[in-house]
């Protein structure tokens, strides 16, 4: 495991499997910059988190690479673009960075977030220095390493598949309550065979799911799901109630039996990769 970065990095460095796992927002470090500058208590930003979700991809992972990031997603968001600048608090964005407000950007959900739970984080904006300088030294970084990797797992294993993993609070009974969603950008970020195989683990396993409703993945799919050039990208959305305590806090009886249906999933996809990639045998 490599910790001097601003992410945890497990796996050696060429890669065990063609299946790389990605947890980026799951971070629980706040800096000290980050809980000075609240004008909420911190839970308002704790509750961006995808809680524990690096807890559950650690108990689910065998040998595979697998990229967690440390920092809290207040703190800057890596599923955001850099160019996803908030105007309403970040002095750096403008026409020339930002060449139209995305929806999440208005929201209050941009690169670096503006709002939790309907309120405003921050008590002051944002230096256009002070956000450049987290690019450079977390969303970079990562992102980099994340492309490494993928990079490294097609060449060995002719293709590669990102699982970018995630958790949602319960979904209404009105929207269908799925408890996984799938994301792979309407088919843009991955082959539907993978996506198929990990819809199939999820029936067998009595759950309920969704693709692309409503979470179709962002911008980590949009910049690494490359399937023309056999490297594919599926975010994994689980419902948090599966694997947390009744408070949605900590880790719960639910996560040992998730761990097991995500190991599952993660040797489906494993088996589609390598079985799409042997050459066929002779006759």
């Amino acid at each position: 495991m490599d910790r001097e970065s601003g992410f945890e990095r497990h796996g050696h460095e060429e890669p065990a499997s063609p299946v790389i796992l990605s947890v980026p927002h799951a971070g629980r470090d706040y800096p000290l910059a980050l809980r000075a500058a609240l004008r909420v208590p911190l839970a308002y930003a704790v509750s961006l988190e995808d809680r524990h979700a690096d807890t559950l991809a650690l108990a689910a992972r065998g040998a595979e690479t697998l990229l967690i990031q440390r920092k809290a997603r207040a703190w800057i968001d890596l599923n955001r673009a850099e160019h996803e600048r908030d105007p309403r608090l970040d002095d750096g964005a403008g026409a020339a960075t930002q060449p139209g407000l995305s929806a999440k950007v208005r929201s209050g959900l941009g690169l670096v977030p503006r709002r939790a739970r309907g309120a405003d984080l921050w008590t002051r904006r944002l230096d256009a220095s002070d956000v450049a300088a987290r690019i450079a030294a977390d969303h970079r970084p990562y992102h980099a390493a994340l492309a490494e990797a993928l990079r490294r797992a097609r060449a060995r294993f002719g293709v590669a598949v990102l699982l970018d993993v995630h958790s949602m609070p319960s979904l209404p009974p009105k929207t269908g309550g799925a408890h996984i969603v799938f994301g792979d950008r309407f088919g843009r970020s991955a082959a539907a065979r993978f996506v198929h195989r990990l819809e199939g683990e999820a029936a067998a396993a009595g759950l309920r799911h969704a693709l692309n409703t409503p979470y179709a993945g962002g911008h980590i799919l949009d910049r690494h799901g490359q399937p023309g050039n056999a490297i594919h990208a599926v975010q994994i959305e689980f419902d948090r109630a599966l694997y947390l305590d009744s408070r949605r806090d900590a880790p719960g009886p639910g996560l040992a039996p998730l761990a097991r249906l995500l190991r599952r999933m993660i040797n489906a996809v494993a088996d589609e990769a390598l079985a799409q990639s042997l050459p066929l045998a002779a006759e």
